[in-house]
């Protein structure tokens, strides 16, 4: 068991992201585009979810290496209930994250409870990059909500 693997998958995930949105999917490359038009870019949604698998090489003619049991569903329903660009995690997968990490370069953001199917509801998070426009519209929007009530 690596015992910093939420980081690492933490960290792979946001460099995941970047790297996807990178990606032009034009056909013809030659074409312009303004800058401004995302759909033209590649999106991913990305889930991660920590605790026991089973691992086996299956198949003879094509073999494939392949994870099963119940953390790789959970850890699939966190990726099924993402959204484009952003990574979900699972509760227990913050909780290791937050021991893991006290000078990192990502914070996690609560979904609050997200009706999770075969799961029920869950409390989940998303995982950001910290940079000081993202905290600063965050910090805002939470000081307009507490003016609003």
């Amino acid at each position: 068991q690596q015992p910093d693997h939420a980081k690492i998958m933490a960290e792979f995930s946001l460099e995941a992201v970047a790297a996807a949105n990178s990606v032009r999917i034009l056909e013809d490359e030659t074409l312009e585009m303004p800058k401004e038009l995302d759909s033209f870019y590649l999106h991913i949604r990305v889930g991660i979810h920590s605790g026991p698998v089973v691992s086996s090489v299956v198949g003879n003619l094509n073999p494939r290496y392949c994870l099963f049991g119940d953390t790789v569903n959970t850890a699939s329903r966190m990726e099924s209930n993402s959204e484009s660009d952003k990574i979900h995690i699972s509760e227990f997968t913050a909780a290791l994250l937050q021991a893991e990490t006290e000078n990192s370069d990502f914070f996690l953001e609560s979904r609050g409870l997200v009706a999770i199917k075969g799961k029920g509801y869950l409390n989940t998070y998303w995982v950001h990059r910290k940079n000081k426009s993202l905290l600063m519209a965050i910090s805002s929007e939470a000081e307009l909500e507490i003016s609003e009530e």
